[in-house]
């Protein structure tokens, strides 16, 4: 059973993400998983003012609401992570400034490795996804597809998602994604990426991934 605190936690959450200005009034939605069932955004709420009576409880399985309240268009997808991936508690689609700048660019960057912060939480390759409409059934589709195997995903024209396991880990992403995105922009095209070796040594040294 949802309690009173884990809707207040969650709508504390929302209202974190949007005074960190990683989405504006009505764009993005958030997810959170609490066993079977999630917490989404409702359709059309504004994120950053998230309301009690704007807040969705959905069965992750079928996808049906549970409390009649309609979740975001792209509830879809939301709840397709979470069925994919048992790993993952927590959803975030937000459109920053410039990480949202960087998926309207014609020639947008393929590595994303500009400080050692992105491999080591963002994700050392970000799928990008071609334009789909907001809340079609190919976008959920192909969010779901890109997200099985990667953390963060950038949608050509429309914004971004990362997902994780906690609210500080879902932040921590996404904060780093506009971080990057800020430097390739500014930069006007002229940036370094760290190299292949680079990112191995993070892995081996900082993650902990490999035998040392």
């Amino acid at each position: 059973m949802i309690t009173d605190e884990q809707i207040r936690q969650f709508l504390d959450q929302a209202h974190r993400y949007g005074a960190a200005r990683l989405m504006l009034c009505s764009s993005g939605n958030l997810s959170w998983r609490i066993g079977q069932q999630a917490l989404v955004s409702g359709t059309g709420s504004w994120v950053p003012d998230l309301r009690q009576e704007k807040v969705a409880l959905c069965d992750i399985a079928t996808g049906a609401s549970l409390n009649g309240v309609k979740p975001s268009m792209e509830s879809t997808f939301h709840l397709g992570i979470l069925r994919e991936r048992p790993d993952v508690d927590v959803v975030l689609h937000f459109q920053s400034e410039y990480a949202t700048a960087v998926a309207c660019m014609k020639n947008k960057p393929t590595n994303f490795n500009v400080t050692a912060e992105i491999p080591c939480h963002v994700g050392s390759e970000i799928p990008v996804i071609p334009y789909f409409r907001p809340g079609s059934p190919e976008l959920a589709h192909a969010v779901v597809e890109a997200m099985r195997n990667h953390n963060s995903v950038l949608l050509t024209n429309h914004g971004q998602v990362v997902c994780g396991k906690t609210f500080d880990q879902v932040f921590e992403r996404a904060t780093f994604f506009e971080m990057a995105c800020r430097i390739i922009v500014q930069s006007g095209g002229d940036y370094s990426v760290l190299t292949q070796e680079e990112i191995d040594d993070l892995e081996t040294y900082v993650l902990g991934k490999k035998s040392k």
